[in-house]
């Protein structure tokens, strides 16, 4: 596996994924629910971040990071001033 190294302030996510489904049990996609922050895990953090570390839980804007993938698996990057919260 690839390790990916984040340059200045910027943090690697793992996105914790959800599918929303009705009462009924239909899945609803992704687009279609309502606007929220998503949440995902630290991976790993740029040298200059100061406020997360590795393994941390995060909570961050649907559109704010940049979205890669590598190894089949989706990660996200994201500025540290992106991110709106720890989950602890």
């Amino acid at each position: 596996m690839a390790k990916i190294v984040p340059l200045f302030a910027r943090v690697v996510v793992k996105p914790e994924t959800k599918e929303a489904t009705t009462a009924s049990g239909i899945v609803l996609a992704e687009t279609s629910s309502k606007e929220k922050p998503q949440k995902g895990k630290v991976i790993s953090t740029g040298p200059d971040t100061k406020s997360v570390k590795e393994g941390d839980i995060v909570l961050f804007k649907k559109y704010s990071p940049t979205e890669i993938e590598i190894d089949d698996q989706e990660y996200f990057i994201l500025d540290e001033e992106d991110l709106l919260g720890k989950i602890e």
